[in-house]
């Protein structure tokens, strides 16, 4: 039996659980109060701060470091790079603590997992972080040269509800050919072709559909004609297009309970905002079936407006239901997509992935 750590921070929280091969036997969020984090500048400040916290949970809980197999830490903004289980190097440590791709609570995912394995005598591990670029040369063009599309994605919770819904089907995750739609605060719809996500939408950067605070992607001239408008700073519109867009600017909320809650009431403009969103979804569902020549054998629809069957699931499978065979899997279980990651490697069912080798790897690609 394999015991399995898993690390996953966010920017108020650090999620924890412990695994026993599949099965989750601990889980608790560590919360972190506003004045808690104010001392710090950086988020990498954070470092040793979150680290006694997670020491003093494991101890509290009757835990020794030493009894873990492997630790894994929730992966950061680092380079581009294919999908896979990394294990965590000096050239990854480095470029998060200098956060040299941009700062993120996630960042400290790898670094907290790597001091705690040296003290534990064992390895430490990322899973798919939202950096993985698997994107094909046709699906990088963006129009113009000076643009490049980039892969930003739920790459975690992607493959994972990706190698599911191939085993449900008859299939190994190599073998299958899947359109996954990521639905929360963010929304990413990618098209998995034999294990590899050859096109998806750049989720945080506002490409594809509004979500329930992004604009998603916009008139292009009406938004060039707003930025030279002189009226607004280029804080204000970064801010409208991503966190006060969607649902947020068209309705006054980010929660889809409130917008559902409304429609029952029978409000008329939820109902024709958030039937605009399962609209836009749809399109680029159906877009991704076009990049995959309509070889598609299911699409998969999760994340945590996936547990909406009265109307998004609902709106949604009146769309595309003549596309492929729709699987449901609500939420996003990020921890047990990590541990299962590490799982596979710890099996031999899969070779780690060196870091710095799979990035220059990728830059020398792309610069071609």
């Amino acid at each position: 039996m394999y015991k399995i750590l898993v690390i996953n921070p966010g920017s108020t929280s650090t999620k924890i659980a412990v695994f026993e091969d599949e099965k989750m036997v601990l889980s608790q969020t560590l919360r972190h109060s506003t004045e808690e984090l104010a001392p710090f500048e950086h988020i990498f400040d954070q470092y040793e701060f979150r680290k006694s916290a997670i020491l003093k949970f494991l101890e509290e809980s009757g835990y020794k470091i030493e009894d873990f197999s492997a630790i894994v830490g929730r992966g950061g903004l680092l380079r581009p790079i294919p999908g896979g289980t990394y294990e965590v190097d000096e050239t990854m440590i480095e470029e998060l603590r200098y956060a040299k791709q941009g700062e993120h609570a996630s960042n400290l995912g790898a670094v907290l997992a790597h001091e705690l394995a040296l003290n534990a005598g064992t390895k430490a591990y990322i899973v798919d972080p939202v950096v993985v670029d698997e994107m094909t040369d046709l699906a990088r063009i963006s129009g113009h040269p000076e643009f490049l599309r980039r892969s930003i994605f739920h790459a975690l919770n992607q493959k994972a509800v990706a190698r599911r819904a191939a085993s449900e089907i008859g299939k190994n995750y190599e073998e299958a050919n899947l359109i996954v739609v990521h639905m929360g605060g963010g929304i990413s719809i990618g098209a998995h072709v034999k294990g590899k996500v050859v096109d998806v939408n750049n989720a945080l950067d506002g490409d594809g559909p509004f979500t329930p605070e992004r604009s998603g992607t916009l008139p292009l001239t009406q938004l060039i004609d707003l930025c030279f408008s002189g009226k607004y700073s280029k804080e204000w519109i970064l801010k409208r297009i991503k966190g006060n867009g969607g649902l947020v600017g068209y309705l006054g909320t980010n929660s889809a309970l409130e917008v559902q809650k409304r429609i029952d009431q029978n409000d008329r403009q939820a109902e024709l905002v958030y039937r605009a969103m399962a609209y836009q979804i749809a399109k680029w569902i159906g877009k991704m079936a076009a990049a995959m020549k309509g070889e598609v054998d299911a699409i998969v629809l999760t994340g945590g407006l996936a547990y909406d069957e009265k109307y998004m699931v609902k709106w949604l499978k009146e769309y595309i239901f003549f596309i492929a065979p729709v699987l449901v899997y609500p939420g996003g279980d990020e921890e047990k997509a990590l541990a299962l990651g590490v799982l596979r490697v710890l099996r031999g069912q899969e070779k780690p992935k060196i870091y710095h080798e799979e990035a220059e790897r990728w830059q020398r690609i792309t610069s071609l």
